[in-house]
């Protein structure tokens, strides 16, 4: 790779004026570190184009140079995947500028966002359609379009409506040698062979630059009806859901797995949260079910689901939210679970799936064997346990300072051994990065990993695109 000769930087900045160019340090460095303040790299410049064409010209020019290009959204990255490493050789591609929502038709059910524009204004824009877009999660008011399609970002709803994936209907895209990929037209059949689209969702920005995404839309939430459940394994949890599909699994958005020692953590450590139980429980499942306007509420439904369940013994105890204001707080002790978790020392985390019908027995088992092997450390599992993903979390052992840098490394191998043993996922919905990639490397199937690579290399022949991440070195 070569660092930016200055004839380049100068004909960038000539393009991209003074909004768009920037080697300005103080301006630069917020976007150098990663969310999770876990890596800090270095750029040339970061450069905010306001238009696809001059993304293109901007790809174009840094490919003909071999300059590295680390394309950047809402910098949420849970995994790093947007961090340019710390030689200073890249230009950081801040899609921000981009930021309109061209259309939003309620007739079609479809929104043509740019890749900068931030989730929480796509919902709010959605919402005076009598609409929404069915994807959320933490990160809303910061994460964009771009961002989430590159990472197939999945978050609380992926229980009915799947990760971004089964929500992005067509694709514009800027490709490695500046070409632009024309695929927003929201076709339900189109039979041209290889689909781009798949291809450049969940590829991290090392395929090319997403530029823009035609979204599904669905009706707005008439009613909802959130509800908190004991029991005492995640094998009950699992008859729980199982009962749940069978009998309104059309109105079922989230069922979320939460331990007990998950719950203690948050009432210990979060201001304002609150026991939603009376009695000591094992393990909790929230549960959200929505119906449109129009449509019957799902509270009866889920009341004679949750009586069915007491009369066969899945559940020991059960809250349905009565207002909206106690429905959020029931959520809010689940969206508070990795702040409490911070809080209270620190923890080697883990974003891994196995089939859903397997998961229960995983977490028993998979837990108990990293208690065994490690001192004094405890594992907090939790999640969606409607879609076989959880959040695996082993708390190193109390005021062991150096834990993290220290023993955690072969803490994660050892529980990723479990999840491939297991027939699972290293990363279920938060991305490879370069958090996950030398594990990647290590445990991928040899058939898949060399055809990433080949990809990879017929795409971006001189490897200009988000270099570090996702694609593991031969």
């Amino acid at each position: 790779m070569a660092s930016p000769p200055q004839d380049l930087l100068d004909t960038l900045a000539a393009r991209l004026g003074p909004k768009g160019f920037t080697r300005d340090p103080r301006e630069m460095e917020p976007w150098l570190v990663d969310w999770r303040k876990r890596y800090t790299g270095a750029a040339a410049a970061m450069l905010s184009p306001a238009s696809t064409e001059e993304v293109a010209e901007v790809v174009r020019l840094c490919n003909e140079a071999r300059v590295p290009i680390v394309p950047q959204g809402g910098n949420s990255s849970m995994a790093g995947g947007a961090t340019p490493d710390a030689s200073g050789l890249a230009v950081i591609l801040s899609l921000r500028r981009m930021s309109r929502i061209r259309s939003l038709s309620p007739e079609s059910n479809t929104a043509v966002c740019e890749a900068g524009v931030i989730l929480s204004n796509l919902h709010e824009a959605a919402a005076e359609e009598g609409r929404r877009f069915p994807l959320t999660l933490g990160a809303k008011g910061s994460a964009t379009i771009g961002g989430l399609v590159s990472t197939n970002a999945g978050g609380t709803q992926v229980l009915r409506f799947g990760t971004m994936r089964n929500l992005v209907q067509g694709i514009e895209a800027v490709l490695p040698d500046g070409s632009i990929y024309s695929g927003l037209a929201p076709l339900k059949k189109d039979n041209r062979g290889y689909d781009l689209k798949h291809l450049l969702i969940g590829a991290e920005g090392t395929l090319g630059v997403v530029t823009a995404a035609s979204l599904k839309l669905v009706p707005a939430v008439g009613s909802r009806i959130v509800a908190w459940v004991g029991l005492a394994s995640p094998e009950a949890a699992l008859s729980l859901l199982r009962l749940l599909d069978e009998r309104m699994s059309d109105a079922v958005e989230g069922f979320e797995l939460v331990p007990d020692l998950a719950l203690q953590l948050v009432l210990r450590h979060v201001d304002g949260t609150r026991q939603p139980l009376q009695g000591s429980h094992a393990w909790h499942v929230l549960i959200e079910a929505t119906a449109p306007a129009g449509s019957p509420s799902p509270q009866d439904a889920l009341g004679e689901v949750l009586e069915a369940a007491f009369s066969k013994d899945m559940v020991e105890d059960a809250a349905i939210a009565a207002m909206e204001a106690q429905a959020e707080a029931f959520w809010r002790i689940r969206d508070s679970i990795s702040e409490a978790e911070q809080k209270s020392g620190a923890a080697a985390k883990h974003d891994v799936s196995v089939e859903v019908s397997k998961m229960p027995r995983f977490i028993v088992d998979a837990a108990a064997a990293v208690e065994r092997r490690f001192a004094d450390v405890r594992v907090i599992a939790f999640g969606h346990l409607g879609d076989g993903n959880v959040h695996f979390n082993v708390q190193g052992p109390d005021g062991a300072s150096n834990w993290l840098k220290e023993e955690a490394p072969g803490v994660t191998a050892f529980v990723h051994d479990l999840v491939v043993e297991a027939g699972g996922s290293i990363s279920a919905e938060h991305g490879i990065g370069q958090l996950r990639l030398a594990e990647l490397g290590r445990l991928e199937n040899p058939g898949r990993l060399n055809a990433v690579r080949a990809i990879k290399k017929a795409l971006d022949p001189n490897g200009i695109m988000n270099p570090g991440k996702l694609v593991p070195l031969a």
